[in-house]
């Protein structure tokens, strides 16, 4: 069973996203400060798999967050959320990469079930490939 760590300062968008996932049979973590996130994923001795944060959060933005939380969980994947488009992310300073994986707020259980396996299930063509 897999682990995802969501993060928005939204108690209503965090508790939606968090009963989605359980429905699908995930793991759920969940907070609304970027701080206790980065404490959880510390403190957490299960493997946190995804990171499914919000962009524009006080405190740290989802970009800033994710910046912190590498060194303390190096594998875990990331899935960006926002109501803002891409475009009017970077109104607020904060640019995300193309390419990165992001769902827009507000989304059904289906999106963010696809998002979040679409994430889960990519594997880097550039990442260490098994010995034969």
């Amino acid at each position: 069973m897999e682990t995802i760590l969501i993060v928005d300062d939204e108690p209503e968008v965090r508790a939606v996203a968090r009963d989605m996932l359980k429905a699908k049979g995930y793991t759920t973590l969940a907070t609304g400060d970027p701080t206790l996130a980065l404490r959880i994923a510390r403190t957490e001795s299960q493997p946190i798999h995804l990171l499914l944060t919000d962009v524009v959060m006080p405190l740290l933005n989802g970009r800033e967050l994710v910046e912190q939380m590498r060194p303390i969980r190096p594998g875990i994947k990331v899935l960006y959320m926002s109501a803002y488009s891409t475009e009017t992310v970077e109104d607020y300073g904060i640019r995300l990469s193309p390419g990165e994986p992001f769902v827009m707020k507000p989304f059904t259980m289906d999106s963010l079930a696809s998002a979040v396996r679409t994430v889960l299930d990519y594997r880097s063509p550039f990442g260490k490939r098994p010995a034969p």
